[in-house]
């Protein structure tokens, strides 16, 4: 695990407990996938583009612990949700939006079905196994449960739930699966089983990082490069490197993105800006994305496109361009400039990418003004969630302490509704996922 201090022996220990009661089988049986979130810090919104991205992981996630069942059956239950998920790895599932899925033809609202609903992401993990031509044989009984009292809307939860549910059934079922195949494996859950039109970048994070490092990766090639952290402190007597935490802020603001049509119509509009700037330079035939278009062929005939569309478009050139620039900083330990590029970036998310709603830019706005905050932008697509910001380390109780306090002046409501001893929260950089 890396210098990570997550998880602790004493998270690992209550979770095994919990198995080892739920199955009857001995503590020392149980395996726990631990499965971090992450945050991404340039090369917001540009992935499902191709584009390219940054991102990391936080010591913060989610633990499954699990042993395999001895036959089909699937048993979860979870620290944070009521009720039981149960199925078999032999029952063939299909996309949610199929009419003859489990949830259409399960679609009463009884007690019973309310409850146990948030299975969604492990029906949908089977549901990527076998479409990859897996036939599973071996189920398992597990327990799911986040950080402690951490909320982890725009942390990319979903994608960390969904990865942990692949690795503990290909555990049980002694699979070999690379990193670069479960990529893929949770992109059809996202996708293909739940409809959302994301990109890759958030299992690219939570399956590629090392610790401490920056995670690259160009979403068109799936190439990927590990940047190593930057040096604390430079030889040269006149320049320091500060050392950073990462903050989260929580805006109160939780719902899913599948249920919240502005993501996927962000998603449509920079396609539709593609397919204009492509039949202009007479290359139509290409698919419609914007990392298809030529930065050259983006300046010569953006005129032609409608003013909604223009501003998609001029987010993902900045943003690549943001990328670039960034990870020059990265590695030359430059954090203030690292940390400039974050709140342009965050800037563009919201004047051009035009996404957010007003708790979370007032929420970003705190942020910059916050002592110690080098930078800082959304996490996740700014329609609910959190902020995150890169923060001097010298200075992480006070901005801690002037965001929450400032964000409760202007949204009092929603700040209350955040768990007061995690609504700004201070973390470090994480690891990938494993099974341990």
């Amino acid at each position: 695990m890396g210098d990570s201090s997550w998880p602790s022996k004493s998270e690992l220990d209550e979770i095994k407990k919990k198995v080892a009661e739920m199955s009857g089988r001995g503590v020392e049986e149980v395996r726990v996938v631990v499965s971090p979130y992450r945050i991404c810090p340039l090369g917001a919104h540009i992935d499902h583009q191709g584009g390219t991205v940054t991102a990391m992981t936080i010591n913060k996630g989610i633990l499954l612990g699990f042993v395999p069942s001895n036959d089909s059956q699937v048993i979860i239950r979870s620290g944070q949700f009521k009720g039981e998920v149960m199925f078999r790895v032999d029952d063939i599932q299909l996309p949610r939006d199929n009419p003859n899925s489990f949830d259409n033809i399960h679609a009463d609202h009884s007690a019973k079905k309310e409850e146990c609903n948030w299975g969604s992401y492990a029906r949908g993990a089977l549901y990527a196994l076998q479409r990859r031509g897996n036939h599973l044989k071996q189920g398992i009984t597990g327990y799911l449960c986040g950080s402690d009292g951490l909320d982890s809307s725009g942390l990319s939860s979903s994608a960390a739930v969904g990865v942990a549910y692949l690795l503990a059934f290909e555990t049980a079922n002694n699979l070999t699966v690379c990193p670069e195949e479960n990529i893929e494996y949770d992109r059809l859950i996202e996708n293909e089983y739940l409809g959302l039109k994301n990109g890759i970048l958030d299992q690219s994070a939570i399956l590629l990082s090392r610790y401490g490092c920056l995670t690259c990766m160009n979403c068109k090639t799936k190439e990927h490069k590990l940047i190593n952290p930057p040096k604390i402190q430079s030889k040269l007597k006149t320049e320091t490197k500060k050392a950073y935490k990462i903050l989260l802020a929580f805006s109160g603001l939780k719902q899913a993105l599948t249920a919240n049509p502005g993501y996927n119509r962000r998603v449509t509009e920079c396609r539709e800006a593609a397919k204009v700037l492509l039949v202009s330079s007479g290359k139509e035939r290409l698919e419609p994305l914007l990392s298809n278009v030529e930065p050259e062929a983006y300046k010569a005939y953006k005129s032609k496109l409608e003013e909604h569309l223009a501003r998609r478009a001029e987010h993902y050139f900045s943003e690549n361009m943001r990328v670039s620039k960034g990870l020059e900083a990265w590695t030359s330990g430059h954090l203030e400039e690292f940390g400039q590029l974050i709140s342009a970036s965050g800037l563009s998310s919201i004047e051009n990418y035009e996404c957010g709603c007003e708790p979370m830019k007032q929420l970003y706005e705190i942020l910059l003004k916050a002592p110690g905050v080098f930078g800082a932008r959304f996490s996740g697509a700014g329609f609910r969630g959190c902020c995150l910001a890169f923060v001097d380390s010298d200075y992480t109780t006070e901005a801690a302490s002037y965001v929450k306090n400032e964000y409760y002046k202007l949204q009092p409501v929603l700040a209350s509704q955040t768990n007061p001893a995690t609504a700004v929260v201070i973390c470090e950089a994480g690891d990938c996922a494993q099974v341990i």
